[in-house]
């Protein structure tokens, strides 16, 4: 019979890895739901700038489902004065025209101005669309901003628009796929969930502290 301490081990390291992969699976599906709760609500404020970040085009042009509902989400902002200028932020991905240039398309043809519109075309990423756009942004004298997007996405991409200086507002897309179907909302809202976990600087973002006055 080999000694108790030996027999002991395995039993010991099972119940380290339940614990190990019970308070992951906790951390994972509860900042999930935190995900969710926080993209399904508007908080929205009067700002400089509403910043929609980009989505699929198809081919020949045309705005996926994501972008589209972005972008209208994005012309009612504007219609309603929450801000006088639009940013559309997003490079060139499977198909031309960059993400960007196919929302402004969308925007004038729902009655924007252009000239109330801002490209960034460089991005390929929400870490990169933050960065690219908050440059544009801060060259611009604008401290504060709305981000659109797809409601799985918000919490992410208002983590980093903070990391580069920011006062963020968030408005979601709603009417889109990935929020509609109840499928593609868990699967992608776990998926939010994980990045955000992985990326723990992100995740402890904080709002920049304003200036003095």
């Amino acid at each position: 019979m080999p000694p108790a301490s030996l027999s002991a081990r395995p039993g010991r390291l099972r119940r380290l890895l339940l614990v190990t992969g019970g308070a992951l699976t906790f951390g994972v599906f509860g900042l999930a739901f935190v995900v969710d709760r926080f993209g399904q609500r508007e908080r929205v404020e009067a700002a400089d700038a509403v910043v929609v970040l980009g989505a699929r085009v198809l081919p020949g042009g045309v705005p996926s489902g994501a972008l589209r509902a972005r972008t209208e989400k994005a012309v009612e902002l504007y219609r309603r004065g929450l801000a006088p200028r639009l940013v559309f932020s997003g490079g060139v991905g499977v198909n031309p025209p960059s993400e960007a240039r196919v929302m402004l398309a969308l925007a004038t043809r729902l009655g924007v101005p252009a000239e109330a519109c801002v490209l960034e075309e460089e991005s390929h990423s929400t870490e990169e669309n933050a960065r690219f756009a908050a440059k544009l942004l801060r060259e611009a004298g604008a401290r504060r901003v709305v981000v659109v997007s797809d409601p799985y996405h918000l919490l992410r991409a208002r983590q980093y628009f903070r990391l580069n200086g920011l006062d963020v507002g968030t408005s979601p897309a709603l009417e889109t796929e990935r929020n509609l179907n109840a499928v593609d909302r868990f699967y992608w809202t776990v998926r939010e969930a994980v990045a955000l976990l992985l990326h723990p600087r992100v995740l402890l973002a904080r709002a920049p502290t304003p200036p003095a006055p």
